[in-house]
């Protein structure tokens, strides 16, 4: 069983920055895949950016140059910063982990969830 625990959203202006952490217990998020998604109010859930245990990343289109995944195996944690924000980004981002190397874009392919946490972005 793994544990996934979301936290650093807020508010924020359009242009602005938040960096968004997902804690993991009961796996370490090194040996897992780790992704990122969000759904925005009335939209379906969008893949965001996942990092394979391999290292490699993968990133939506909409957010790539803006949006970097990374992991701190210490702290068993990996996070997402998050740049020149647009009111778009605003929704709740979950995270999601997976055995595996691959990363899949479907949530179908995520075994764990976090609870979310709600970014909004402001015009």
């Amino acid at each position: 069983q793994v544990q996934l625990v979301e936290s650093g959203g807020g508010l924020v202006q359009a242009g602005g920055s938040l960096r968004l952490s997902c804690a993991a217990s009961g796996r370490t998020a090194s040996s897992s895949t780790m992704g990122w998604f969000r759904q925005a109010p009335g939209k379906e859930d969008e893949f965001v950016a996942a990092l394979s245990w391999t290292g490699s990343a993968a990133y939506a289109d909409s957010v790539k140059g803006r949006f970097t995944i990374s992991r701190d195996n210490a702290k068993n944690t990996v996070y997402l910063q998050m740049s020149s924000l647009k009111p778009e980004d605003t929704a709740v981002y979950y995270c999601a982990a997976r055995s595996g190397y691959d990363m899949p874009a479907m949530t179908t392919a995520y075994d764990y969830w976090g609870q979310g946490t709600q970014v909004t972005v402001s015009s």
